[in-house]
């Protein structure tokens, strides 16, 4: 059974197992705008919670995509790379960054449900 999580970043990491996928909210994609590149990491490269996972750039901005735990990276979306407006098209779903091996599930714990992380949008941005 997976389980989707939030960060106050507006990452999602949705979780089957001990592998997880990785993304930005589709409140963060329409913050964003148009999508325009997206940088991802190298399968294999160990991330701690917190770090830097990703970059996506708009039309607008640049802004980092964080690690919302720590894993190592196990497969990345290459779509993105020629499709980046992927992101915008269906942020959970197609238009995922990363998946990730997660080495501490406790740090789930921490992050938000769908309710909390739906609470937090509206009572900050």
């Amino acid at each position: 059974m997976s389980q989707t999580r939030y960060t106050k970043d507006h990452e999602y990491i949705r979780v089957d197992g001990d592998i997880a996928i990785v993304g930005i909210t589709d409140y963060a994609q329409s913050q964003l705008g148009d999508v325009v590149f997206v940088e991802l990491p190298e399968a294999g490269v160990t991330l701690e919670q917190g770090a830097q996972a990703a970059v996506v750039e708009s039309v607008k901005a640049a802004s980092e995509v964080y690690a919302p735990v720590a894993g190592e990276v196990v497969a990345v979306n290459a779509e993105l790379e020629g499709a980046p407006a992927l992101v915008n098209e269906d942020a959970a779903g197609k238009g995922w960054f990363l998946k990730l091996r997660v080495s501490d599930a406790t740090q789930l714990d921490a992050l938000m449900d769908e309710a909390a992380y739906a609470a937090f949008v509206k009572s900050c941005c």
